[in-house]
């Protein structure tokens, strides 16, 4: 395992009580990845999304739930061109007690270094089965929003990124605080995962997440994996 102890402790604090000010400190402390790599300008951008603890091949499924809720993945067999770049879409679909609340279509691809680029994402939020808004939903190119990051191609203990980058729609950054542990979930143990904080600004979230190599997304807050399928 290779920690940062002092990354963690303060991302812990921020777990614990201390709200999104401290989070944000704590991200203040990271070193802070260029979205550079993720700018359409550059022309180098792949559809086989192969990033090790980020993997988005198309048919691939991740099911993760607690409680009553429950989030299902699909990698699917299309495309949307997003600011010139052609991007893969990735739906993402929950429910809480079984009713159908959220549908998203997030638009993603790799740079030359491997990271993994966010577009943007079309969001349809459900009540009652009719579709009642769409917060959240940005593009990168339109209104001054730009491609983040995803998953870095080299992640590194006490790094954060940009992720959504759609000034005052959508903001979230991540900071990494763990790589290597093992971890356990309903879907089985991964020897090698990676652990990351969130955080959203607009919203006031901290979002702890874990993904493990060759699989992805393995915890989302208090979700966790109980199925995956390549």
């Amino acid at each position: 395992m290779r920690l940062l102890a002092a990354t963690a402790v303060l991302l812990t604090m921020a777990l614990s009580g201390c709200g999104t000010t401290a989070a944000e400190e704590a991200l203040a402390d990271t070193r802070r990845l260029s979205i550079d790599r993720c700018d359409p300008a550059t022309g180098s951008f792949t559809l086989e999304i192969t990033n090790d603890y980020l993997p988005y091949l198309a048919g691939q499924q991740w099911i993760l739930e607690s409680g009553p809720e429950r989030v299902q993945i699909s990698v699917l067999d299309e495309t949307r061109t997003v600011a010139g770049v052609t991007t893969r879409v990735v739906e993402e679909r929950e429910w809480v007690d079984d009713a159908l609340v959220e549908v998203s279509r997030n638009f993603v691809a790799q740079a030359a270094d491997g990271s993994v680029c966010y577009f943007g994402e079309e969001v349809d939020d459900y009540e009652d089965d009719r579709v009642v808004g769409h917060g959240g939903a940005w593009l990168a190119g339109t209104e001054d929003a730009r491609p983040g990051i995803l998953m870095p191609g080299t992640p590194e203990v006490g790094v954060s990124f940009a992720q959504e980058v759609a000034p005052g729609e959508a903001e979230d950054a991540s900071a990494i605080v763990s790589i290597g542990d093992p971890f356990t979930v309903p879907a089985g143990t991964f020897p090698d995962t990676l652990e990351a904080i969130d955080i959203d600004p607009i919203g006031g979230g901290v979002d702890p997440k874990r993904y493990a190599r060759g699989v992805g997304l393995i915890v989302d807050e208090k979700l966790e994996l109980v199925s995956f399928s390549r």
